[in-house]
């Protein structure tokens, strides 16, 4: 394809979840696609976030289940094994390969360009690719930008000569450093605090504001407590101000905050949020600025853009930075240019196939912490400025006959969010071990708006740590009494 100048209705640019569920979709309707990566197929979730960052996650949370079950603490004494680990990682990153993507992108009919992809004006996309060529595309119907985010680093002199660890050198590191400094408070921050501290680092943690600051604060709250518990030195209202190595550029990271406090550590990891993934890709060809956020109406078109051609689909549009609702928002997206193609109209009203209600009612997350903290649908301070009118439901899940089943000491709490006009949960909380797993029946519920009273007959097994729904069914209708 080198050097030629191919049509598709579809041209993607990205080939992380996103884009590749974006290119299923459009291909599935019948819309010759190509997608453009410069990197590895599969993108950032793949090979430098989710996947690797969960191995390394997995013996951390297995180890912190054994150790409160009687008759197995024994049998976990001790360190982890590292290098186990981190094999475990490697093969969950597929050793950074991206083959299997490459034959599924075939299983599809999907083409593929390899290379670095710029907008070049209204449909035309320019590759340049790893060999020297320049392929130029046209899109027929759409282009579909996927291009993701990258770690937003702060503006501190002398930080590129630091060499700052960020998600991607955290999560594919060859060995655990001596002592770690941690810069943050948000997910891949408590994530990566956990999994090397349980792997062997000291850890200082430099906490800004609180930890988990969008989601419940007795989330955060439990969290720093359980991370302070296993060793770790959680320091809140700090903000960096200066870093440098030592020896030369090869010795010890020195930190200097805010209050003039220092931390000297071995590596520095910066976990202070995202930036959109637009500053390279041609943006200032079609009117738009480079290194933007890219906001999309309900359809994922980007306003601006009069003929309706360009999309900006999962993380770089900055409705809800998680893999899984990328993938969501590329199944909707790919349908709707699959409808739009066709002359079809568009099922857009809320929770219609064409519509993205789940970015605003019904964003699932885990952050795979010990203890663990699952969430859905708005806190119970974002449902009220939305103006919602809310009764708040909290719970000890550490009563719960199958959370004494689960671990000795068991420690975790739920929270549930009810609308008092519809009378149907729009909200959940979960914190403690194992607490993944009640995830998907609240995202359910609070999709299918399930009405409060109906909730009563869908019955929990015993001994399970699902009986929480009970006592929170319980607990609301003994506070008010209008519970059915």
């Amino acid at each position: 394809m080198n050097g030629t100048s191919p049509a598709y209705d579809v041209v993607v640019l990205g080939a992380g979840p996103t884009g590749e569920n974006l290119a299923d979709r459009t291909r599935a309707a019948g819309l010759t696609t190509v997608i453009v990566e410069n990197e590895l197929l599969g993108g950032e979730c793949s090979f430098w976030a989710c996947e690797p960052s969960k191995a390394l996650l997995r013996p951390v949370l297995a180890r912190a289940d054994a150790r409160r079950v009687p008759g197995l603490r024994r049998a976990v004494e001790g360190p982890l094994d590292v290098p186990a680990v981190f094999e475990h990682r490697d093969a969950m990153a597929a050793h950074w390969q991206d083959a299997d993507q490459v034959e599924w992108l075939d299983s599809v009919s999907v083409d593929l360009v390899r290379g670095h992809a710029r907008l070049n004006g209204p449909r035309q996309v320019v590759v340049d690719t790893p060999d020297g060529e320049r392929v130029e595309l046209t899109a027929r119907h759409a282009v579909a930008v996927c291009t993701g985010t990258v770690t937003a680093l702060p503006d501190l002199p002398g930080l590129a000569e630091v060499r700052p660890w960020t998600n991607r050198q955290a999560t594919a590191a060859r060995r655990v450093p001596d002592r770690l400094a941690v810069v943050g408070g948000g997910v891949v921050a408590v994530e990566m605090a956990t999994a090397f501290r349980a792997l062997g680092s000291e850890v200082t943690m430099l906490v800004r504001g609180a930890l988990l600051g969008r989601m419940e604060p007795f989330a955060g709250e439990m969290v720093a407590d359980a991370l302070c518990e296993a060793g770790v030195d959680v320091r809140f209202g700090r903000s960096v101000t200066g870093v440098e190595r030592e020896g030369g550029g090869d010795g010890p990271v020195r930190v200097t905050t805010d209050d003039g406090d220092t931390v000297v550590a071995d590596e520095v990891l910066f976990a202070t949020g995202r930036a959109p993934h637009t500053g390279d890709i041609g943006l200032e060809t079609v009117g738009l600025t480079p290194g933007d956020w890219l906001p999309v109406d309900g359809s994922f078109r980007v306003p601006e853009i009069s003929e309706g051609w360009l999309y900006a689909v999962g993380d770089v549009n900055h409705r809800a930075l998680m893999t899984h609702q990328g993938k969501y928002q590329a199944r909707i997206a790919g349908a709707v240019i699959g409808a739009r193609a066709k002359g079809e109209p568009l099922d857009d009203g809320m929770w219609g196939r064409h519509a993205p209600t789940a970015d605003s009612a019904a964003v699932p997350q885990v952050v795979f912490t010990e203890p663990e903290v699952a969430s859905v649908g708005p806190t119970a301070r974002e449902a009220q400025r939305a103006g919602l009118k809310v009764d708040v439901v909290d719970y000890d899940i550490g009563k719960i006959a199958g959370a004494v089943q689960y671990a000795e000491g068991y420690r975790g709490r739920a929270r549930v969010i009810v609308d008092t006009a519809r009378r149907n949960v729009v909200g959940a909380t979960f914190v403690g071990p194992g607490v993944q797993e009640l995830l998907y029946s609240a995202t359910v519920a609070v999709t299918s708006e399930v009405p409060v009273d109906r909730l009563w007959h869908a019955v929990p097994a015993f001994p399970t740590i699902s009986e929480v729904w009970l006592r929170i069914l319980e607990t609301y209708r003994d506070s008010d009494g209008t519970a059915a």
